[in-house]
């Protein structure tokens, strides 16, 4: 039983590997010379304005934005496993599956028509 899990703890440690090594290689090779633009925040641009300390509020939409990336993440987590073993799961697996596509879709109707894909 041990064996079949093998292979993905050889690509656990592979990634991992690949990590630590691009990190250790970008701080080795990298150019050191910093100067008053590069320590900066830079942000899209636009440039920082100074906010007081502990009063930064960052607006509502920013976090519902965060929300639906994350529900469509899990809904991808979701479809995955179901795309591997669809030949497995028949006419069974494909009603489940168009209902939690439509309970999505549902959701995803929602924030669109209440607005919250607009950038303003």
């Amino acid at each position: 039983m041990g064996h079949v899990y093998m292979p993905i703890l050889v690509l656990f440690v592979l990634a991992a590997a690949f990590a630590v090594g691009s990190v250790t290689a970008a701080g080795f090779t990298g150019p050191k010379r910093y100067n008053r633009a590069k320590v900066d925040a830079y942000e899209c641009g636009i440039e920082a304005t100074p906010q007081p300390v502990g009063t930064a509020h960052f607006p509502v939409k920013y976090y519902l934005t965060a929300m639906l990336f994350i529900v469509f993440d899990i809904e991808i987590i979701f479809l995955y496993p179901w795309a591997v073993t669809f030949s497995k799961l028949g006419f069974f697996g494909l009603v489940e599956m168009v209902l939690f596509i439509g309970t999505v879709f549902v959701a995803y109707a929602y924030v669109w028509r209440r607005g919250g894909l607009q950038w303003d």
